[in-house]
C-alpha cells in the first residue's frame, strides 16, 4: 500500500509540472515511447527507495514520504535557485507574504553564484538596525552552515514568532569580512511607498518604492498627482534595495509614464509569449518631465522591469549600481497533500530586448556606495534633509536634474539631453 502511495505522489508531481509549464509531456506521435521511459525511472527510483529503506543504518531515516520529498526537493534543485518543492509548512510560509506583514528579521533573500544573498534589507527592521546591506551572503543559520539550502526553506528558519532569537553568520564580499549577529525577530510590515516629498531647496519630487504590491500603483499615482498640482519640476524614484514583487503593479507604473500601447515586457517561456503593454487609459504624469530612476545591486525583479522599461523607451534616466539580475517568472502549484511546486516557467526581456535574468540592468550613471554609506541611508530612511546630506546618489540625482533642467529651459524636453548631462557626471564619479 505504501508502495502504492508513493507511486501516486510521484505521479501527482509529473502532472503538476505538466499542467504548470502548460504542454503534454507525451505528443501524440512518440506517447508510448515517452510513458515507457517515464515509467522506467519510476521503477528505478522505487528500487532505490526499496534498498534504502531495507538496508540503511538508521531506520527512523527512511519514511516513505520523507524519502519521496527528499527526491523531488533534489528534483527541483537541479533546475535553478528559484524552482522548489515546497512542504506544506514551508508553503504555508510562502503565503504569509501576501498577507501584509509576518514575523522575522527585515530582509528579503536570494541565490545568487550559488550562495544565500541579501537582495535588500527592509527599512526599520531588525536586519536593517543591525547593518545588513545588499549583498551580504548568509552563510549560517543557528551555528548551521548554509549549504545547498533553497530560497524557501532559509526563509522559513529565519522567519518565526515575533519577540524570539536567531542567530545568523554574514559574509561581506566588499569589505572581506564575516560577521555574527543575533537578531530578535519581529513583525515585519510591509509598505510600498514611502519618503513623498518636495526636496527642500527645489522643484524635485521626490518617492520611494519599496516594493511592487497590489495597491502600490494607486499609492503613487496619488503622490504623482500631489508633484502634479505643486508643478514639480522634475521626479526622482527610489527603486534601491527594492527586491520586486507583482509584474501587473509594475506595468501599471510604467503606464503613468508611457504613452498609450507602449511596449513594457515580454514575458516569455518554452512555448508561450506574453506581452505587457502600458495602459490606454488612466493618469499620465507630464511627458514634458524629466524622470530619474536611483537603482542598485538591491533592485530586482519588478523594479528591474520597470527600470528597463523606462530607460529603453527613453522616458528616464538611470543612477546607482547595476541591479541584482532575477528576471524569471515563477508559478506556484499547489499538490494534493497541502504541498506545492514553485517553478521557473519564463523570463522577462525589456522592449529593446535586453535579458534581465543574471545580467541586470546597468545604469546610465555610475555612483557606488560604500558599506559604510549604505548603512548610513538605511539607518537614516525617512529623514529626507539628512540624506540629502549624506546620500551622494540622491545628491547626485538632484544635480544631474537640475543641470538638465537649467541646460534645457525653454527648449521643451529633449531626453537626449537628459542623458548628455550624466556622460560628464560618469566621468567625474570617484
Amino acid at each position: 500500500m505504501q508502495r502504492s502511495k508513493a507511486c501516486l505522489t510521484i505521479l501527482s508531481l509529473v502532472l503538476a509540472i505538466n499542467a504548470c509549464i502548460g504542454y503534454r509531456v507525451f505528443s501524440n506521435e512518440a506517447e508510448k515511447t515517452g510513458a515507457d521511459e517515464v515509467f522506467q525511472h519510476i521503477d528505478t527510483l522505487m528500487e532505490v527507495m526499496q534498498i534504502i529503506r531495507k538496508n540503511y543504518v538508521d531506520i527512523d531515516k527512511v519514511d516513505y514520504q520523507e524519502l519521496i520529498r527528499g527526491a523531488m526537493e533534489g528534483m527541483t534543485s537541479k533546475l535553478d535557485p528559484y524552482s522548489a518543492f515546497l512542504p506544506p509548512t514551508d508553503f504555508q510560509s510562502l503565503m504569509e507574504d501576501t498577507e501584509g506583514e509576518f514575523g522575522g528579521i527585515g530582509v528579503t533573500i536570494s541565490v545568487k553564484d550559488s550562495v544565500l544573498t541579501v537582495v535588500s534589507p527592509i527599512a526599520g527592521t531588525p536586519g536593517a538596525k543591525a547593518g545588513i546591506i545588499n549583498g551580504d551572503q548568509i552563510i549560517k543559520i543557528d551555528q548551521e552552515p548554509l549549504e545547498d539550502v533553497a530560497v524557501d526553506k532559509a526563509v522559513a528558519r529565519l522567519r518565526g514568532k515575533p519577540g524570539t532569537t536567531v542567530a545568523i553568520t554574514i559574509y561581506r564580499p566588499a569589505t572581506d569580512e564575516t560577521i555574527d549577529l543575533t537578531l530578535e525577530r519581529a513583525l515585519i510590515p510591509l509598505v510600498s511607498v514611502a519618503d513623498a516629498t518636495v526636496l527642500n531647496g527645489t522643484r524635485i519630487g521626490h518617492v520611494r518604492i519599496t516594493q511592487f504590491m497590489e495597491p502600490t500603483a494607486g499609492q503613487l499615482q496619488a503622490v504623482l498627482e500631489d508633484f502634479v498640482k505643486k508643478d514639480v519640476a522634475g521626479l526622482i524614484i527610489d527603486l534601491r534595495n527594492n527586491p520586486g514583487g507583482l509584474l501587473d503593479s509594475a506595468v501599471d507604473i510604467c503606464s503613468f509614464f508611457l504613452p498609450p500601447g507602449q511596449l513594457v515586457v515580454s514575458v516569455e517561456g518554452r512555448e508561450n509569449k506574453k506581452i505587457e503593454r502600458s495602459h490606454e487609459d488612466g493618469f499620465k504624469f507630464p511627458a514634458d518631465k524629466p524622470v530619474l530612476l536611483l537603482i542598485n545591486g538591491g533592485s530586482a525583479s519588478a523594479a528591474e522591469i520597470t527600470a528597463g522599461c523606462l530607460s529603453d523607451t527613453g522616458r528616464a534616466i538611470l543612477l546607482g549600481e547595476k541591479t541584482f539580475g532575477k528576471g524569471s517568472v515563477q508559478n506556484v502549484v499547489q499538490l494534493q497533500d497541502g504541498s506545492a511546486l514553485k517553478l521557473t516557467i519564463a523570463k522577462y526581456y525589456t522592449p529593446s530586448r535586453r535579458v534581465i535574468h543574471e545580467h541586470g540592468i546597468e545604469p546610465d550613471i555610475e555612483d557606488k556606495l560604500s558599506p559604510q554609506d549604505i548603512i548610513a541611508i538605511i539607518k537614516n530612511e525617512g529623514d529626507m534633509d539628512k540624506l540629502l546630506a549624506i546620500d551622494k546618489q540622491l545628491k547626485r540625482a538632484v544635480e544631474v536634474l537640475n543641470s538638465y533642467l537649467a541646460f534645457d529651459s525653454g527648449k521643451g524636453t529633449n531626453f537626449k539631453n537628459l542623458r548628455s548631462q550624466a556622460v560628464p557626471a560618469k566621468a567625474a564619479t570617484p
